[in-house]
């Protein structure tokens, strides 16, 4: 099941880590969406997970950092073993429980103002920041994929020019903040990442974490748990320890449309294959769709979902544009939130 070419490394980590050469069980883990190799292992008994990096591009030497960082504020699975040069990591197994929302609305952002408070990770490659910021940062790598997209006629030519607009509107007004440069996870979107096991939320897969902007780890997390403003305001007073200000619901509201935007984007872009999009295919309402994915009754790994997810995210943001809170909220985070 260990590919021969691991078979070495695996070796070694089990003996630096537990004093043993062989484990007593083995499992594939398929959950989530990632290009290593997942694997449930039993080692006197107990389960642990082995993760084995495939990808030769891949340096895991940020990850393993954010990783180790993570683990050490307990915030992660216990690191047993990890190595950069044999690609290799080997962690405490959580055994899952249902995660509510509602559960999730408090806890979550209690999670995310522990992680953003670590010292600080290292920055992303420029070519690797797969977050909403990458709309924002700018540079040739968007002007390339906006440009692809553009040209691989996705939308209508009417929604095209609203995409367009919407987007001028939304990067002139969201500028960076040094203050909200943190660590962060960047992979939260995916709710296979958050494991709870009926007392602690527990972060995994450290692949893509590295210094952003704290609003990117809030705002892909309150597109799962909250459903309301009402809901928002406590998602922020339990981040920020205290009642949000207005800056602060502007900048998490406008960076909640900054991701509709981004994952517009990047799904349908992934989902269509060139192919035509079937635009008259009803649509679920944002909240109806992301229900049952935080519940781990939808994937993102199949090509109509891709699509379909795309296409929620589209709607979301056309609908939010009609409000009155877009606007003042874009007004607040263009004028530095004085």
């Amino acid at each position: 099941m260990i590919p021969e070419e691991k078979s070495a490394a695996v070796t070694r980590g089990l003996h630096e880590a537990f004093g043993v050469t062989r484990f007593d069980d083995i499992r594939r883990m398929t959950k989530g969406h990632t290009s290593a190799l997942v694997f449930r292992i039993v080692v006197e008994g107990r389960p642990y997970l082995l993760r084995v990096i495939m990808r030769a591009q891949e340096n895991p030497a940020r990850h393993f950092h954010c990783l180790n960082a993570a683990a050490e504020a307990r915030l992660a699975p216990r690191v047993w073993y990890s190595s950069v040069e044999d690609r290799i990591s080997i962690t405490d197994f959580v055994e899952e429980v249902p995660f509510p929302a509602k559960d999730a609305l408090m806890l979550m952002p209690r999670v995310l103002r522990k992680l953003h408070t670590l010292p600080p990770f290292p920055d992303a490659p420029n070519h690797l920041n797969t977050t909403c910021m990458f709309l924002i940062n700018g540079g040739p790598a968007l002007d390339e994929f906006l440009g692809r997209f553009r040209a691989a006629n996705i939308l209508p030519e009417s929604e095209m020019q609203e995409f367009l607009a919407l987007y001028a509107r939304l990067a002139a007004a969201y500028r960076r903040d040094d203050a909200d440069m943190v660590s962060s996870h960047n992979d939260l979107f995916k709710p296979d990442n958050v494991l709870f096991d009926g007392d602690r939320v527990w972060l995994v897969d450290w692949e893509a974490a590295f210094r952003n902007d704290r609003y990117a780890d809030l705002a892909v997390v309150a597109n799962l748990v909250v459903s309301n403003e009402a809901e928002e305001r406590i998602f922020l007073q339990e981040y920020f320890g205290q009642e949000a200000g207005s800056c602060q619901l502007a900048r998490l509201f406008v960076m909640r449309q900054v991701t509709h935007l981004f994952y517009m984007l990047a799904y349908l872009f992934l989902g269509s294959l060139g192919k035509p999009i079937d635009w008259n295919e009803p649509v679920p309402e944002f909240g109806e769709f992301h229900r049952p994915m935080w519940a781990g009754e939808i994937r993102l790994d199949e090509t109509p979902t891709k699509v379909m997810y795309g296409r929620v995210h589209w709607e979301r943001l056309r609908e939010n544009a009609r409000l009155a809170r877009f606007d003042e909220a874009l007004r607040i985070v263009a004028e530095g939130c004085k």
